[in-house]
């Protein structure tokens, strides 16, 4: 049960201004958040229609700001009279910043001005973790981090403050971590660090809830000499969020718990239903590209291009270092019925027509216009690397080899296309330069929730790496693993599960060259 507490906020004057809604001529109507602990919204319009709704979006992306669709809502409602009142459902939604919006006809043009609220969590004020590592500084530049967003609970008015740490690290209230490390600050190096050119800053983090409840984090911020690449090593994951994670309970904390844990820098999302790559990223304080459907990035480094989306995956530009270090990622969710593996252990077809069948389920034509889009690209991989990731539902012929006929029900040698045509493109598997032997690395991703057909029942479903990190360019695989964490319940008793999904993550951690 989470504690409804809002502040309104009528905010479209100064979207305006910045430019983020549109400037066309004000809408007539009204929309404002009545008294009281839930989301009941007072609206009036001098156009009523049985169709029009008032629909709720994360603050963070998603809502139709320019007055057109980007994703669905989070909660609607319709609205049909001249004036009354609508009650949006707070139930399903996770803390944090939304934005309702009264809507035309089914459609997306204003009727009113859009009306910011916030919901907070129950009880005190707490972070996921105890620490938290945040993206690099380098000496004599301008720092900044986003901490509010991770703090949940406490009420509405939850402000930071530091209670310790670098002298070069200041918190505000509302927690932005910023500063600038001094070039002369040279720290000690204890004993036993391999690399004494790393260095790294330290503060301890307060945040005190409208409750009175307080928690701390401990933060680190890794700190590069004036002279050194900002980003040297890059962790990078692909994630399959299962609906959003919304399967199981506390999803939202659980996810955040662990994306901070795992060390990665950039992850390609798979099934975020046009909006949970936005609300990631804004826990975390990164940078996010949301794609309408499934598909998302999250980011610690500056998305400087968004390259838009092509039959199944999308692909972004990231500043790892300004203009002097960037690397290009795509990242796709191809199709996912018929499925290979059914064909050769349920059905017994041969390999020409599950071959036929790759083509028929999407996969071989979607992974060909993706490789197509990135051509260029990756002939131009040299100067700027290249990573291609995702779920794509097939497995790769680098594990149905020989020595695992039996386990892969009797077929070896066969030339997946979704791994072939990627490997004659350029690109290489990363978790296979980590863990050559398939038999002794598997690295099964489908599925950690599906040990049987139907999850707890069934006969054995066919465990498999369908989730992959490829790349092409100057990157050196360092290491390379396929995650879950727990030991999570089986399909239907998953609901409680530390771990938020039915794939296990891949998550490759590569040496830039410089």
């Amino acid at each position: 049960m989470r504690v409804r507490f809002l502040i309104p906020a009528v905010i479209t004057a100064l979207l305006v201004a910045l430019g983020a809604f549109p400037v066309s001529a004000a809408p007539q109507g009204t929309l404002t958040l009545t008294e009281g602990d839930d989301f009941t919204f007072a609206y009036a319009t001098s156009d009523p229609h049985p169709t029009n709704w008032i629909g709720l979006y994360r603050s963070s992306g998603g809502g139709p700001v320019d007055e057109e669709y980007v994703a669905p809502s989070l909660v609607w409602e319709y609205a049909p009279e001249a004036e009354g009142t609508v009650r949006l459902s707070a139930d399903s939604l996770e803390p944090g910043s939304h934005t309702a919006f009264f809507l035309a006809r089914d459609g997306y043009e204003w009727l009113a001005e859009p009306v910011e609220v916030r919901l907070s969590a129950d009880g005190p004020v707490s972070f996921p973790v105890s620490a938290a590592t945040l993206h690099n500084a380098r000496q004599g530049q301008p720092y900044e981090a986003h901490l509010g967003g991770l703090a949940s609970g406490g009420g509405s008015g939850t402000e930071f403050e530091k209670v310790s740490g670098d002298a070069w690290i200041q918190v505000s209230a509302d927690g932005i971590l910023s500063g600038t490390p001094r070039a002369s600050a040279a720290r000690e190096i204890p004993a036993g660090v391999s690399r004494p050119d790393r260095s790294s800053a330290t503060v301890t983090v307060e945040a005190t809830g409208e409750d009175g409840s307080t928690a701390r984090l401990d933060v680190t911020v890794p700190v590069r000499r004036h002279n050194q690449t900002l980003v040297d090593e890059l962790g990078v994951m692909s994630l399959n969020t299962w609906h959003g994670g919304t399967q199981v309970n506390g999803y939202h904390e659980k996810q955040v718990r662990f994306l901070l844990e795992s060390g990665a820098d950039v992850v390609g999302l798979q099934e975020t239903q046009g909006r949970h790559a936005a609300r990631l990223a804004d826990a975390l304080g990164w940078y996010h590209w949301q794609g309408s459907g499934s598909l998302g990035v999250i980011s610690r480094y500056p998305i400087a291009q968004e390259y838009g989306e092509v039959n199944a995956s999308g692909g972004v530009r990231i500043e790892l270092d300004g203009e002097e270090s960037q690397v290009n990622l795509w990242n796709v969710h191809l199709g996912y019925t018929p499925y290979g593996p059914y064909d050769f252990c349920f059905d017994g077809m041969d390999e020409e027509r599950v071959l036929e069948r790759e083509a028929e389920s999407g996969r071989t034509p979607q992974i060909t216009d993706t490789l197509a889009a990135m051509s260029d690209q990756v002939d131009a991989a040299d100067e700027v690397p290249v990573l291609l990731l995702g779920d794509f539902n097939a497995p790769s012929h680098l594990d149905w080899t020989e020595e695992l006929r039996e386990k892969n029900c009797g077929y070896a040698d066969v030339p997946w296309p979704t791994s072939v045509l990627p490997t004659e493109a350029g690109f290489t598997d990363s978790y296979r330069v980590a863990h050559p032997d398939p038999v002794s690395a598997p690295g099964h991703t489908w599925s950690p929730l599906y040990p049987l057909h139907e999850g707890s029942t069934g006969r054995e479903e066919p465990q498999d790496r369908i989730d992959f990190v490829y790349h092409a360019g100057g990157l050196t695989v360092l290491e390379s693993h396929d995650l879950v964490v727990g030991d999570p319940a089986p399909v239907p008793r998953h609901a409680d599960n530390e771990w938020t999904t039915d794939h296990a993550a891949v998550l490759t951690f590569y040496s830039l060259t410089s």
